[in-house]
């Protein structure tokens, strides 16, 4: 049995609930502390979970219960001057599946708390002692939690990240603000597909959801960085002004934004990606998911790896009785994976904010790239990484 028994998760979004539940399965009790007084059903918009994300979830029994609030979308599509351009895809790969991230944290919460994990709310970290025996967590109202490690699963702005290491990087600003909303509208969508459209100032995408609704998002240039609470601050009504302006000739980026009404508007604030961070852990802190990889949007990969990462780290300190061996086993089995692809997802990046020149250049080459990509080598290994959960981690 692992030296490990028991560990506190600190954040309660995608990873943190992940991570608690694969670490019960692992025979070691996991408590997730929350900052938020309650459930954050409201925060964020839609994501896509690729093949690989799905099948790390099924490792915690949760994959079905995701599946049961997707939309599965096995196509995809460029839209680049007007025309619908098929992009290739992975044949042998179960579809992308589509969800809302509120959904999929309520998802996940429900989940964690079926296998046994107790959530408390209202918990915002403010330190941590460590000794050679065990972690103690000091939370803001005063409370405090003692556990043998503790797994910082905070986010992009992580507390735990700068407990590890006061010298990290932060999050960089992709120069976009991210939108989303589902809408009835009347125009015609491709079957089953997911269509990323560059229009004529800025890039955005749409999929069918069934029942005359369509779910599209918007990547909107910004040279002003905006949070999430600051980008809320500003009334719907007066962005929707901006993506009508937007968007206005696009089509079907125009009609998309004119059927969205203020109240089906989601606001996400700033898009971010996360920098190489040099330490992934301290002693007995470690970290998992946005807090130490966050592609940005664009690889489509973010929540999934978050995922992949939080299951991974389970299996280590299930096989490996020292915290920092352990992290390091995790940190081996990831970094080169993570960082591969958010490498990809920055230069996807480069091509959602080109100015008039790079545009026109985009129309003609866009083209002959969708017919000539390789799926298989621009994608295939992330897709096909599978976690098989009954291997043992080695120490070295």
């Amino acid at each position: 049995m692992s030296g490990i028994q028991t560990a506190l998760v600190i954040g309660g979004g995608i990873a943190g609930p992940v991570a608690a539940t694969a670490l019960r399965k692992a025979g070691i009790g996991a408590r997730v502390y929350e900052a938020y007084p309650g459930p954050a059903f409201t925060i964020g918009s839609g994501l896509a979970l690729a093949p690989n994300g799905v099948a790390a979830l099924d490792v915690i029994g949760a994959g079905d219960a995701v599946r049961d609030i997707a939309v599965p979308i096995p196509r995809m599509s460029l839209s680049v001057g007007g025309k619908l351009l098929p992009a290739p895809s992975l044949p042998d790969q179960p579809p992308m599946q589509l969800v809302d991230r509120a959904e999929l944290h309520r998802v996940l919460h429900e989940h964690a708390l079926a296998a046994g994990v107790p959530v408390e709310f209202g918990k915002r970290l403010v330190a941590v002692d460590q000794t050679d025996s065990g972690v103690t967590a000091r939370f803001a109202d005063g409370s405090t939690a003692s556990a043998d490690v503790l797994i910082g699963a905070d986010g992009i702005r992580s507390t735990v990240r700068e407990l590890v290491d006061p010298a990290a990087p932060g999050p960089e600003f992709t120069g976009m603000l991210g939108f989303g909303a589902t809408v009835e509208c009347d125009i015609e969508t491709p079957d089953e597909t997911i269509v990323f459209a560059y229009g004529k100032r800025a890039y955005y995408l749409y999929w069918p959801i069934g029942d005359g609704r369509i779910g599209w998002g918007a990547n909107l240039p910004s040279a002003e960085y905006l949070s999430l609470t600051e980008a809320r601050d500003i009334p719907s009504e007066r962005w929707l002004e901006i993506l009508r302006e937007t968007y206005g000739a696009d089509h079907p980026g125009g009609p998309l934004a004119r059927a969205t009404t203020p109240e089906q508007l989601e606001v996400t604030g700033a898009l971010h990606i996360m920098p190489p961070v040099p330490r992934w852990y301290r002693q007995r802190m470690v970290l998992v998911g946005d807090a130490v990889h966050a592609p940005s949007n664009s690889s489509g990969q973010g929540a999934s790896l978050a995922i992949e990462s939080a299951v991974e780290l389970a299996r280590c300190l299930r096989d490996i009785p020292d915290p920092e061996t352990a992290f390091a086993a995790y940190e081996r089995s990831r970094r080169s994976r993570v960082e591969g692809v958010a490498a990809r997802a920055a230069k996807i990046n480069h091509s959602k904010t080109p100015g008039p020149v790079a545009r026109k250049i985009m129309q003609l080459i866009m083209p002959i790239m969708a017919r000539t990509i390789n799926p298989e080598k621009m994608v295939g290994t992330e897709q096909r990484y599978r976690i098989d959960w009954d291997e043992r981690v080695p120490a070295r």
